[in-house]
């Protein structure tokens, strides 16, 4: 009687765990889309799923762009391109909150499904949230919370649902769609430009802006639906839930900005180099610093090419100016007397200077034009290190 008991007992909470998860003919899925951020990882905007059931009183947040920085070696895979991403749920009020306190706009676009398609995608929704669905490997551009809206979408409905992208009239590298979203974020492009390679120098297609939220949007607003052979726009409602208030903050931030600031350290290379030429003396510590410096980030940018799994960070022409080797040259500028090799190895840093103009021009790979001074700095330095480092013209070194 007991076991009897207890497998009705079983069997009902079996039925009721079931019956919790059937949404009513009132829910609905959402396309959430929220404004860019005032930090670097909310610069580009956020995407997620709302899923809202009046009658049961279900309003829930199904959001992709969830990592754990307590995970095992977080910094080093994030580091490596392995960095992984989770789908984490959380009531829309609080979701809302957040962004009500950074101040950024949140907009919703309600999808135009019959019930057994809004419980189709919630029940997949659902199953991907449990802890051993959850996780995802990470891709700046083709997997993130964005590219990941439209995946789930395709991968629950099939091809009951169309995106055009013949909305899209521009025609624009990745480097340029990054470019749009970091105008104010100026240090911040300058290393993304820094570290992304000639890959995402190439024209992209009209899926591969999806990476970014508000062409998400955009996509969602042309994109069709069919049921029973009758085609109609995807979205049913759009609705602006927050807006932002963007205060004018003045700043002396623009004095700092990385063009301003590599001028003054090439005009300073500048300088000391003419006054170096005119004296006939070699200002050590410059030369140590400068080879020093350029290896290192020689060094970041060959690691980032060819010792992670990042997608973007492939084929960086960067190295041409950022010549690793220099990182040891560094140790013999020590020296009071240059070795006679010195000004050939100068010779050669000076050539793949030149090469890099020619690829920036050719726009095989676009520099950060902060970059435009230092080069002009460095070559000076390099062509007098070329005709000066015989030591029968060069005095004692300072």
């Amino acid at each position: 009687m007991k076991r009897k008991f207890y497998f009705i007992f079983l069997l009902s909470f079996y039925c009721f765990q079931l019956t919790a998860q059937q949404l009513s003919d009132k829910a609905s899925i959402s396309i959430i889309t929220c404004g860019p951020g005032n930090e670097l990882y909310s610069t580009f905007g956020h995407s997620a799923f709302r899923v809202f059931d009046p009658l049961q009183r279900f309003d829930k947040i199904y959001n992709y762009g969830t990592f754990d920085f307590n995970a095992p070696n977080f910094y080093l895979n994030f580091a490596k391109g392995k960095l992984t991403y989770q789908l984490s749920t959380t009531p829309f009020s609080r979701f809302l909150r957040e962004y009500q306190y950074e101040n950024r706009w949140v907009k919703a676009q309600k999808l135009d499904l019959i019930p057994s398609d809004v419980q189709a995608v919630f029940n997949f929704l659902e199953n991907n949230a449990k802890p051993e669905n959850k996780s995802y490997q990470y891709d700046f551009f083709y997997d993130n919370c964005s590219t990941k809206i439209e995946s789930v979408l395709k991968t629950v409905l099939h091809d009951k649902i169309n995106f055009n992208n013949d909305h899209i009239k521009t025609h624009k590298t990745h480097r340029d769609l990054i470019a749009d979203y970091t105008k104010n974020q100026k240090w911040a492009k300058f290393g993304i430009d820094l570290a992304l390679g000639s890959v995402i120098d190439k024209e992209a297609s009209k899926d591969d802006y999806k990476f970014l939220p508000d062409y998400i949007f955009q996509s969602f607003e042309h994109a069709t639906i069919k049921n029973s052979n009758e085609i109609k726009p995807l979205v049913q409602l759009e609705q602006s839930i927050l807006k932002s208030n963007s205060p004018i903050i003045f700043s002396l931030s623009e004095l700092f900005k990385p063009f301003n600031i590599i001028l003054v350290i090439s005009f300073f290379i500048l300088l000391v180099t003419f006054n170096n030429y005119k004296s006939g003396e070699r200002t050590k510590l410059l030369d140590i610093l400068l080879f020093f410096s350029t290896g290192i980030i020689g060094i970041i940018v060959l690691l980032l090419w060819f010792a992670t799994s990042h997608t973007a960070t492939y084929k960086n022409f960067n190295f041409l100016w950022a010549f690793a080797p220099n990182i040891i040259v560094a140790f013999f500028m020590f020296k009071n007397k240059l070795p006679q090799w010195v000004a050939f190895y100068s010779k050669i840093i000076t050539g793949l200077i030149v090469i890099m103009l020619i690829v920036w021009v050719s726009k095989i790979q676009i520099f950060n034009l902060a970059l435009l001074p230092l080069l002009i700095a460095i070559t000076a330095r390099y062509l007098f290190l070329i005709f000066k480092s015989d030591s029968k013209t060069m005095k004692t070194d300072k």
